[in-house]
C-alpha cells in the first residue's frame, strides 16, 4: 500500500518490455483482490450478523492488523530465505484456512483467534511478491509496481460491487468467494510464477535487525509510513460506521468505496507516467496531506455524493503513495535483505491497520464525527511537515545507491 527516487527519462522513453513474472504476479493480485470480498465487509458482518458492537468489531479488525503485522514480517523473512514464490504459495493456502475457520466462528474470542489468522496468511504474498519485483533491474520497478497495484485495484473494485450485492445473500456467500479466489491465486503462483531469490544471497546474507537499527533514514521512513498508513486505513473501518448512520445501506457503502478502485484503475497508469520523474518528496507530501483532508472531510458528510467526494480526494493522495511506495524502500534496501526491508515497508500498513481502526472508532465513539474530522486534517499536515523534511536525506541515499 507504497517516494523519492528518480528515473532516467531516457530510460523511461524506452519503455523495455516488463517480463512475463510482472503479469503473473498482476494475475494474483487481481484474483486475491477481486475474490477479497470478506475484509471490505468486516465490520458489517461483525456488527449486523454477529451483532457485536461497534468497538467490539473494531478490535476484531484490529486484530486480523495485528497478525498483518506478523504476516508482513513472516513474509520477508520467508522470501529471503524459502524463496518469493514458496512464501506466496503458503500464504494463499493458509488464507483459504483461515477465512474458513472465521466464517465458522461463533464466539468472540474464536472470531479474534481466526482474525489473527486471516491477518497473518492473507498478506504473506506481498512482501514476497515485492521483493520478486525488486528483484528486477531498476528501471523496471515504478512500472512493475504500477501494473501491480493497477491489477490489485481493479480486482478490489470488481469486489467491493459484487460484494454489495453478495451480501444481500447472506455474508456466509462472501467467505467461500475468498476461499475459492485464495485457491486460485496458489494456482497462478505455482503454475506461473518463477523464483527470483539473486543466487548466493543466502550465504551472504547479514542479519536483517542490526543493518535497520543503524540505518536511521529507514527507521524514519517506517515511522513516518505508519503514521500516514493509521491515518489512511481507519476510514475503511470509520466510513461504514458514519454512512449507516447516515440511513444509508451496505449497497450504498459498496458503492461509494468501489469508486476508491475504479479511480485508481483509471488514473494510476496516468499517475505512473506523469509522477515517475517528479520529486519523490513533494508527491508523497502532497499525497499525505490529501489523504488526510480527505479522510477529514468524509468525517462530517452527510449524504452519498458528500462521502463519494471525500473517498475521490483521499483516492488521489493514495494513488500518489502508491506510486512512489514500493520504488523507495527498494532503493533503501541492501540487494541480499530487500525481501526483510520490504517486509518492514509493508508492515507500516499493518500496523496501520491496527492502529487506524482502534483509533478511529475510539474517537468517532468517544468525541464524535467532527472532532474525528478535524484530528485526520491535522494529521495529514504533520504528515505533509514531516515528509517534506526528510527529502534532503533520501536524495542523498537515492544518489549513494544510483
Amino acid at each position: 500500500m507504497t517516494t523519492t527516487s528518480t528515473i532516467d527519462p531516457a530510460t523511461t522513453a524506452a519503455r523495455p518490455r516488463l517480463p512475463r513474472l510482472v503479469w503473473a504476479l498482476a494475475a494474483t493480485h487481481f484474483v486475491g483482490r477481486a475474490g477479497g470480498v470478506v475484509r471490505a465487509f468486516l465490520v458489517l458482518y461483525l456488527t449486523q450478523a454477529q451483532h457485536l458492537s461497534p468497538a467490539a468489531a473494531g478490535s476484531v479488525v484490529a486484530a486480523a492488523g495485528l497478525g498483518d503485522i506478523g504476516s508482513q514480517l513472516l513474509g520477508g523473512w520467508l522470501g529471503d530465505r524459502i524463496g518469493r514464490r514458496n512464501t506466496m504459495l503458503a500464504g494463499f493456502l493458509g488464507a483459504a484456512a483461515a477465512l474458513t475457520a472465521l466464517g465458522s466462528a461463533d464466539s468472540l474470542p474464536g472470531i479474534w483467534t481466526a482474525a489473527v489468522g486471516v491477518g497473518l496468511t492473507i498478506e504473506l504474498f506481498r512482501p514476497a511478491g515485492s521483493a520478486a519485483v525488486a528483484d528486477l533491474p531498476a528501471s523496471q520497478r515504478i512500472r512493475a509496481f504500477g501494473v501491480l497495484y493497477w491489477a490489485a485495484n481493479l480486482g478490489f473494485s470488481v469486489a467491493t460491487i459484487a460484494a454489495g450485492i453478495l451480501a444481500k445473500y447472506g455474508y456466509g456467500l462472501l467467505f467461500w468467494i475468498n476461499v475459492l479466489a485464495s485457491l486460485a491465486a496458489a494456482l497462478i503462483v505455482w503454475r506461473r510464477v518463477p523464483e527470483t531469490r539473486p543466487a548466493g544471497s543466502v550465504r551472504t546474507r547479514r542479519p536483517l535487525l542490526p543493518v535497520v537499527l543503524r540505518d536511521r533514514l529507514m527507521l524514519a521512513m517506517l515511522a513516518l509510513h505508519t503514521g500516514y498508513f493509521t491515518l489512511f486505513l481507519q476510514t475503511f473501518t470509520t466510513l461504514p460506521l458514519l454512512m449507516a448512520a447516515g440511513g444509508l445501506g451496505p449497497a450504498a457503502y459498496g458503492g461509494v468505496l468501489a469508486l476508491n478502485g475504479i479511480a485508481v484503475v483509471a488514473l494510476q497508469p496516468l499517475a505512473v507516467r506523469w509522477l515517475a520523474g517528479r520529486n519523490g518528496t513533494a508527491v508523497s507530501a502532497a499525497s499525505m496531506l490529501l489523504v488526510g483532508l480527505g479522510a477529514g472531510l468524509g468525517a462530517v458528510s452527510t449524504g452519498t455524493a458528500a462521502f463519494a467526494g471525500s473517498v475521490l480526494l483521499w483516492t488521489l493522495g493514495q494513488i500518489g503513495i502508491a506510486v512512489r511506495f514500493g520504488d523507495t524502500f527498494a532503493g533503501l534496501a541492501p540487494a541480499e535483505l530487500r525481501g526483510g526491508y520490504l517486509g518492514l515497508a509493508s508492515t507500516t500498513w499493518s500496523v496501520g491497520a491496527v492502529l487506524g481502526p482502534l483509533a478511529g472508532t475510539a474517537l468517532l465513539q468517544l468525541a464524535g464525527p467532527v472532532v474525528l474530522g478535524a484530528a485526520c486534517a491535522v494529521g495529514g499536515i504533520v504528515l505533509f511537515a514531516a515528509q517534506r523534511a526528510l527529502g534532503p536525506a533520501l536524495r542523498r541515499r537515492t544518489a549513494a545507491h544510483a
